[in-house]
């Protein structure tokens, strides 16, 4: 059985999962609007992988026979200027994503529950990935984005961008 706390903190990182997919398709909807259609792309992928990720947390529960509560999703409150700024809110929001989880396994090993930990390990490594990505995506764009030339290759190596389904089997 586990632990109320790391219960609570598992259903609530569904939710957070979620939103993130939201923020990602709000992300995406942005560069649409402006005709970047390769950083929507890769936005769009982002937020399917995030709501995988809210489905691999949603069945972990449900494998350990723990009532799943779904919560309302709140709508992102980003707004952006420019062409870089939701490439910073990305990065911003997978370092907050990251604490998240750090906090996940920090209550489940307090109470040594290591189902729990060697769930999450996929998702430490995952994070690490996610953080590595978003802030190569910020240098890339400060390096290259005031050219338009190379703002349109930048574009079509984004478009490039295929999905790949989570690994992490259960």
């Amino acid at each position: 059985m586990l632990d109320k706390k790391v219960i609570e903190l598992l259903n609530d990182q569904i939710n957070k999962e979620f939103y993130s997919a939201y923020l990602y398709l709000d992300i995406a909807n942005y560069y649409t609007k402006n005709d970047l259609d390769g950083f929507a792309n890769w936005y769009t992928i982002q937020a399917q992988e995030e709501r995988d990720h809210a489905l691999l947390f949603l069945k972990y529960l449900q494998i350990n026979s723990i009532p799943v509560e779904l919560k309302a999703i709140d709508k992102p409150d980003k707004t952006f200027s420019n062409h870089l700024d939701p490439l910073l809110a990305g990065a911003e929001h997978e370092r907050y994503v990251t604490s998240l989880i750090h906090n996940i396994y920090d209550a489940a090993y307090s109470v040594k529950d290591f189902r729990t930990m060697q769930f999450l390990d996929w998702f430490v490594k995952e994070q690490m990935e996610e953080e590595e990505n978003a802030d190569k995506m910020v240098n890339k764009y400060k390096l290259f984005g005031d050219d338009p030339k190379s703002l349109y290759l930048l574009d079509q190596e984004l478009a490039a961008r295929v999905y790949t389904a989570p690994s992490l089997v259960l």
